[in-house]
């Protein structure tokens, strides 16, 4: 009515809208255009246009449906998705953009977002730009961005223009995928495989490493045997001894780390480790840094010798690093504590009860709470690129875990760091002394067949096998000691040959002889073998696997023993 009363005084009406009813009682919405008639200067009637909304309003529901679904997958999105006009302002960017950038879309929308480019990555984006502009779209273009704070992020950029109704350009949209942590986890794997070219080439070496050990350790303990009457002598072929038993031990460190094996937990004290861990130091670490121990307990834990001997290498020598410039003061510590129930809620793997703690500390430049946060993830490091692989901190947590223990770390930038290792004391106690005199060597007179490709091996293996009092017979070829055998397979009560050899390897010579004598009892000899294991050996019917180099106290026992049916 009102509107009726506007157009009689002579107001037009524009685009006035209603709901209509039909004949059937069925609604249905319209729109009005109406202005008065007038005839002799008089008003006479109203003049009107009726307009049926229906097909109208079923396009505005499909397009703001439309525009919804739209709205619910951008913002459904994992990657940030930036909507920009022609000028290349903001008119729209996802939750994700928020998330990965910090800018919230009420800060930026109408303006251009040049301050999130890196200015060394104005180029393709540049070239970005002129191609979106030209109607093609932008395909998986590598670069980087920054995020509010300045980081740089790198990332991974597709585009393409929209079009409004008429097919003009009037705008584009750009998805941003963050590859921030794809790009780690390529340096992880990168860096993993080059961790394993160097454990394949540590075992690829080993073997002859171990050969070389064998002969320089062979011949001192037979010139040992050969030289008491000469006290200095004596003592100078002990130092050589000692000294390839060092390097021995650093084989069998780096051929655990190549073969990534099992190990056996024993019970052990921690005190010999830590003593021959300080002669190791003492020698490698600068005369800058002091270093002191004290150790305080004698409890024995279960646990594997190599392994702690490892983690407090990585542990002592990190600290080295943190002090090689200014000197300081480097302590470790063996102590035993008794942990209480709420020390252990911030170590679930550890249980109430008596613990020995193995403490590290030094007075080096510490660490920031963000570089203690990461300390024990696999790669990272703080050292330069030619210092270190950011593994050592990782294979520490990993071995102490393995052990039923925990670590934790104490550390402030400036003020020097501390580490303790906190692993379960077992309930049988060790004794680090000797208990009575040295059990002499065992000798014997059985006969031996003794194969190795390496002559000077062949000449130390007999003379050690001879002294103990065997019958030797040698052969350099694993081809030739077979044809030996099976010409005179009951001339020989004991095998003992090398693993790598050519033709025909220690393994597949064993085989072959036990098929011919089921009952000869074989050691094999190896400086290292990724074939090999125990369930093999025994599979094959070996009754002994020996590692290079051979010492004669351990030859001697192991012969004995095999012969013996122990």
């Amino acid at each position: 009515v009102e509107n009726i009363q506007r157009v009689l005084k002579g107001e037009a009406v524009q685009g006035i809208e209603y709901t209509a009813r039909r004949k059937d009682g069925s609604t249905f919405p319209i729109m009005i255009h109406a202005n008065r008639v007038m005839r002799d200067s008089q008003p006479v009637g109203l003049r009107g246009i009726i307009i049926d909304l229906t097909s109208r309003r079923e396009a505005e529901t499909l397009l703001q449906e439309s525009e919804e679904r739209f709205r619910a997958a951008l913002d459904a999105n994992p990657d940030p998705v930036v909507l920009y006009d022609e000028q290349g302002r903001v008119v729209y960017f996802n939750p994700a953009f928020t998330a990965v950038f910090g800018w919230s879309l009420e800060e930026r929308v109408g303006k251009k977002m040049d301050l999130f480019v890196p200015e060394k990555n104005w180029p393709e984006t540049k070239v970005m730009i002129d191609t979106v502009l030209a109607g093609k779209p932008v395909r998986a273009t590598e670069t980087c961005r920054y995020d509010r704070q300045g980081n740089i992020i790198p990332v991974i950029i597709s585009g393409a223009v929209f079009h409004d109704r008429s097919g003009r350009a009037v705008g584009s949209i750009i998805n941003i995928r963050d590859i921030r942590e794809q790009k780690k986890l390529q340096t992880q794997l990168a860096q993993a495989q080059r961790m394993e070219a160097i454990g394949c080439l540590a075992g690829g070496i080993a073997h002859d490493f171990n050969n070389i050990l064998s002969a320089i350790m062979g011949y001192t303990e037979l010139s040992l045997a050969d030289s008491t009457a000469d006290p200095l002598l004596q003592d100078n072929l002990q130092k050589v001894k000692e000294a390839g038993e060092r390097a021995r031990d650093l084989v069998k460190q780096i051929l655990t780390f190549s073969r990534q094996s099992e190990h056996a937990l024993i019970p052990v004290q921690l005190k010999p480790i830590v003593m021959e861990t300080f002669k190791l130091l003492r020698a490698s670490l600068p005369t800058t840094i002091d270093i002191k121990y004290q150790v305080r307990t004698r409890a024995a834990v279960l646990a594997d010798p190599t392994q702690i001997h490892q983690v407090l290498m990585n542990l002592c020598t990190n600290a080295g690093y943190a002090m090689a410039d200014e000197g300081g003061s480097l302590e470790v510590g063996l102590c035993e504590e008794m942990l209480d129930a709420a020390f252990t809620l911030n170590f679930p793997q550890l249980t109430p009860g008596p613990h020995v703690v193995l403490t590290v500390s030094d007075t080096g430049h510490g660490m920031t709470p963000e570089v203690m946060q990461r300390i024990f993830d696999p790669f990272f490091t703080t050292k330069k690129r030619d210092q270190g692989t950011g593994m050592g901190l990782s294979v520490v947590h990993g071995i102490v875990s393995s052990h039923g223990g925990a670590i934790s770390v104490d550390s402030e930038p400036g003020q020097g760091t501390t580490f303790k290792v906190y692993l379960p004391v077992l309930e049988k106690t060790v004794s680090d002394e000797k208990r009575g005199p040295e059990a002499p060597i065992p000798t014997g007179t059985e006969r031996i067949l003794f194969v190795d490709d390496e002559a000077f091996l062949i000449d130390i293996g007999q003379q050690m096998l001879e002294r103990l009092g065997y019958r030797v017979t040698t052969r350099a070829s694993s081809l030739e000691a077979l044809e030996l055998f099976r010409n005179r397979s009951n001339d020989f009560d004991l095998i003992l040959t090398d693993m790598t050899m050519p033709h025909l390897t220690g393994d597949k010579l064993a085989q072959k002889i036990l098929e011919i004598r089921p009952d000869i009892p074989i050691i094999l000899v190896t400086g290292f073998s990724n074939r090999l294991s125990e369930e093999k050996i025994t599979s094959i019917g070996i009754k002994q696997l020996v590692m290079k180099p051979i010492i004669l106290k351990e030859i001697a026992r192991v012969v004995r023993d095999v012969l013996d049916g122990s």
